[in-house]
């Protein structure tokens, strides 16, 4: 935590404060590296607009917590909010002159959210067609996935760039999220097949014999008890395609995700690297 601390406190210092020698841990803290990062320049009206816009996040993590006691169906409260936090997102730069580092920030969420949501879809119904067959297809798809997610990240590059330049896709969303679901898939498969090998085969054996089909029996009773391992391996997933470099840096010109994004400022062109470190403690 050390590095993460110091980082931190360097985003929040002066120039004069953050080349002291000996280094200072009681100075005035300063917001001016992270208006430089976030703002091109600040609006008149900024604090009406700051209020308003940080009114409009507390209602809506407001009906994210209090969901169950709202009359009601959770399904429509949660597709509300997600409506909600998209408007939120669009509209601030309408509101706001904000710099690029705010599209940066827009394209890492846009590129993780749609990879979890694929790469989870397709993960739990690979993973429990595994976990109940057992036969030597299962084995060698399984050990074939191993051994495609151990392949180095540069024996990528060419395959998806030749199908990103052949389709018109390359520098767009769709390329790299369908190029992270492929990565990321093996290690999603052999996860959530674990979490349904736990799971007894006499649950949806039970369902089937009361009249459900196999899907239903998969929806309404496995998936219930499987929420916790598609949590974990949502967040995990969530956690290498946000990490992801170099195939971001090398199939995207504009669209890339913070990790990318935050190499803009090595260099010549903040020397002090202050934005850089705002730049890190935000990511």
């Amino acid at each position: 935590l050390a590095p993460f601390f110091w980082t931190t406190l360097q985003s929040f210092k002066t120039v004069k404060d953050a080349f002291a020698r000996p280094p200072k841990f009681i100075f005035t803290p300063t917001w001016g590296n992270y208006q430089e990062l976030w703002l091109r320049s600040l609006p008149e009206n900024g604090g009406q607009i700051a209020f308003f816009l940080l009114l409009a996040l507390v209602i809506l993590i407001g009906l994210l917590m209090f969901a169950n006691r709202i009359p009601i169906p959770s399904g429509v409260i949660y597709f509300l909010v997600a409506i909600g936090f998209v408007l939120l997102l669009w509209g601030i730069p309408r509101l706001i002159d904000t710099a690029k580092f705010y599209d940066y920030f827009i394209n890492t969420i846009i590129v993780t959210v749609g990879t979890v949501v694929i790469s989870i879809s397709i993960g739990c119904l690979a993973a429990y067609g595994l976990a109940r067959y057992s036969g030597l297809l299962a084995v060698s798809i399984l050990i074939a996935a191993l051994a495609f997610r151990a392949l180095p990240r540069l024996a990528f590059i060419l395959p998806y760039y030749s199908i990103g330049s052949a389709t018109n896709t390359l520098d767009t969303y769709l390329l790299i999220i369908l190029t992270l679901v492929a990565i990321n898939q093996p290690f999603t498969i052999w996860m959530l097949r674990s979490f349904f090998m736990e799971i007894p085969k006499d649950l949806e054996e039970a369902a089937m014999i009361d009249g459900a089909s196999r899907l239903t029996a998969f929806r309404k009773v496995i998936i219930p008890i499987m929420w916790p391992g598609i949590i974990s391996t949502a967040l995990f997933s969530l956690l290498l395609a946000y990490n992801e470099f170099l195939l971001v840096r090398l199939l995207a010109q504009t669209t890339w995700t913070l990790p990318v994004a935050i190499s803009r400022f090595t260099g010549g062109e903040d020397p002090r690297h202050l934005t850089l470190a705002a730049a890190s403690a935000v990511s």
